[in-house]
């Protein structure tokens, strides 16, 4: 005979769920148990402005991105596309070289950076957080400035 839903229910007592949920949640990674994050940061910036550039997809760069980030890189990767189109511009490979990374670590597992990089028009700056979660580096906030 099969368990009643009330049964059920308090089977999973509302603090078994939140424990469930935690346990599957993104977990939190010290700064000892993750790579060096210069190669991360460094790869990871030159694939944002391939995405601006429009010869990368954005998608490519999903797993190594926070669901937030990931969705104000589309927005801004859409709106570099829309501003090219209107322009008839194509999509080129540019080359950029990064000039400078400077990194610091707020906290354990935290590391925020800002790589200067010199493209054929002018030079910007890529200011970038990353939090270790499940044993990976992931960037939870980035901006092109």
């Amino acid at each position: 005979m099969a368990p009643s839903p009330a049964a059920t229910a308090r089977a999973f007592a509302p603090a078994d769920v939140r424990e469930l949920s935690e346990y599957f949640a993104p977990q939190r990674t010290s700064s000892d148990d993750l790579p060096s994050p210069e190669p991360f940061v460094v790869n990871l910036t030159r694939g944002v402005l391939e995405v601006f550039a429009g010869v990368r997809d954005v998608d490519q760069l999903a797993r190594w991105l926070t669901e937030d980030a990931y969705r104000k890189l589309v927005t801004r990767a859409n709106l570099a596309t829309r501003a090219r189109s209107a322009r008839g511009v194509p999509a080129t490979r540019t080359v950029h070289q990064i000039m400078s990374v400077h990194q610091s670590s707020p906290a354990d597992g935290v590391v925020e950076a800002v790589v200067i990089v010199r493209g054929p028009a002018r030079t910007r700056a890529v200011a970038l957080r990353l939090e270790g979660m499940d044993r990976r580096w992931r960037a939870t906030s980035l901006a092109l400035l």
